[in-house]
């Protein structure tokens, strides 16, 4: 059986392309049409993946995001800074989207405990360069029937994940899973730190 009508993501539904290793960043702008805001991503990113969560920005008619995480050192806005506004300031990971048109332009966690302080989040589809690292799994996928998906359709978006390449996960990929599993032992004291 073939999935291929299962919309997953613009970036994704045609295919997972092929990111460079030589890559070395880009700018990501917001969708006003007008004005935009710009954020300068200095270098390549990393785990990128789509994600079925319900606070991840998606495009209008995805039923997931693709989001990936690089260095915050790597992250400057360069253009109408003014017009980002922390979405959700009691969230672990603080998104700042455009207030014109409400796009996310990066989401950056500011608890230095957490397992990912350091790491930013971006949505690579807003950058019209090429080149970036590919989608590489599918993260909280039974998550996307809260965002409204019939439960009926998860047989088929499963499939098409898996023709896509992307494994289905409902929770992160198992090598972030484990680092975060290892940031926790390492603080309990059960690791060493």
């Amino acid at each position: 059986m073939t999935y291929e009508n299962v919309k997953i993501h613009p970036q994704v539904d045609g295919g997972v392309k092929k990111g460079s290793a030589s890559f070395g960043g880009g700018t990501l702008s917001c969708n006003c049409a007008s004005d935009k805001v710009t954020v300068k991503v200095g270098a390549q990113t990393a785990h990128n993946h789509v994600c079925g969560c319900t606070k991840c920005w998606k495009p209008d008619g995805a039923v997931f995001s693709q989001v990936a995480v690089v260095g915050r050192d790597a992250i400057s806005v360069t253009a109408n800074a003014g017009k980002l506004k922390i979405v959700n300031e009691a969230a672990p990971i603080q998104r700042y989207a455009c207030t014109g048109c409400g796009t996310h332009m990066y989401g950056r966690i500011e608890n230095k405990e957490h397992p990912f302080y350091g790491l930013d989040f971006v949505h690579t589809e807003l950058s019209s360069e090429q080149g970036w690292s590919e989608p590489q799994f599918a993260a909280f996928v039974s998550s996307v029937i809260e965002s409204g998906v019939d439960p009926s359709r998860m047989e088929g978006i499963r499939g098409r994940l898996k023709e896509l390449g992307l494994e289905p996960y409902d929770a992160l990929s198992p090598p972030l899973m484990d680092a975060i599993a290892t940031h926790v032992a390492k603080k309990s004291g059960a690791l060493p730190a």
